[in-house]
């Protein structure tokens, strides 16, 4: 079903997110360093929780499959996750680990510095034996990053979720979200992140994360299919204000970008996604087709976009009606 500028309805498949969630601390003014930051104000975040938080808030169905700290900003986050309309029967809390922390810097040009407190944090102690594989089993998406994968437990438990879905038949969805100072280095960060790259159905990679995978500093499209493998359905390259490229078996291309007054780039490949997630989980048949993909990239793209114009990822992530606002100006 197509309304809106060719962009379909959200579906009503479940995706489930697993992963980190985590309490960002963002300073009160910008373009100053951590040092200097007068003050911070507590931000939500987390990629995989962003992306369940996105879909919901397109009325999709999303949950958030992940560990906690049994502490007062771990039920707090499972309380945002609730209030967003996100299922949280996936999340369990940890009696002895806290809740992840980050403080993130925000230079002048909106981009993000990353301290993080992970010693170790709670979502990094969730086992598999954990896991609510009964919700899992119920998704039709499986979406998951590359931050699960650097410690055991939580890698074994990534695993297992991943092979649960696959075997249930879902879709499943890979966003490496690199975020390099957690890992023990540059060389095991590729390696770990490649190292479950030929399962993913879908992957959807920055220009960053592109020149960290291939080693190479072209953003073309040879060093995009270098990392093409035969089972993935549809490759996704996100260029910030350049928009978006898409591969293919069949075809690719590129999306623009809409052009907005940007403030923080936080969560906007998040939003990215679950935006994409939302608008395919009933249909992947649109996976291609090309014209169909486009409608809804280039929705994408608008709900990536709005998510920069605001401080913080949860609260700038859009209703449908704002993306549909900005394709209609455009």
């Amino acid at each position: 079903m197509a309304f809106n500028n060719g962009v379909p309805a959200t579906g009503s498949g479940l995706i489930a997110s697993f992963g980190e969630m985590l309490i960002d601390f963002v300073p009160t003014v910008s373009g100053v360093s951590l040092a200097e930051a007068p003050g911070f104000l507590k931000a939500p975040g987390g990629a995989p929780a962003n992306v369940a938080i996105a879909v919901a808030r397109l009325g999709g169905k999303a949950a958030f499959v992940g560990k906690l700290g049994d502490d007062e900003f771990g039920h707090m986050l499972a309380g945002i996750l609730k209030e967003n309309g996100v299922r949280a029967d996936g999340i369990t809390f940890d009696q002895g680990a806290r809740t992840a922390l980050a403080f993130v810097t925000l230079r002048a040009d909106g981009e993000r510095e990353f301290m993080f407190y992970r010693n170790p944090s709670a979502d990094m102690l969730l086992k598999p034996e954990e896991l609510n594989l009964e919700l899992i089993r119920s998704a039709k998406v499986f979406h998951y990053g590359s931050i699960s994968l650097i410690v055991e437990p939580c890698r074994s438990a990534h695993l297992k979720a991943m092979e649960v879905a696959r075997e249930a038949g879902c879709l499943l969805s890979y966003d490496p979200n690199l975020r390099l100072p957690l890992w023990p280095s540059a060389d095991e960060a590729r390696k770990q992140i490649l190292s479950i790259w030929e399962k993913a159905d879908l992957i959807k990679v920055s220009d960053v994360e592109l020149e960290f995978l291939t080693g190479s500093d072209k953003i073309d499209d040879a060093s995009a299919l270098s990392l093409w493998h035969p089972n993935l359905k549809l490759l996704l390259v996100t260029l910030g204000e350049q928009g978006s490229r898409y591969y293919t078996k069949s075809f690719k291309g590129s999306v623009d970008a809409f052009h907005v007054n940007t403030v923080d780039t936080t969560g906007a490949g998040d939003s990215f996604v679950g935006a994409l997630l939302s608008k395919i989980v009933d249909d992947q048949s649109i996976l291609e087709d090309e014209p169909r993909l486009r409608d809804v990239l280039k929705f994408a793209n608008a709900c990536g976009a709005i998510t920069t114009t605001q401080k913080g990822a949860i609260p700038a992530l859009p209703k449908e009606e704002d993306a549909l606002k900005i394709i209609e100006g455009a």
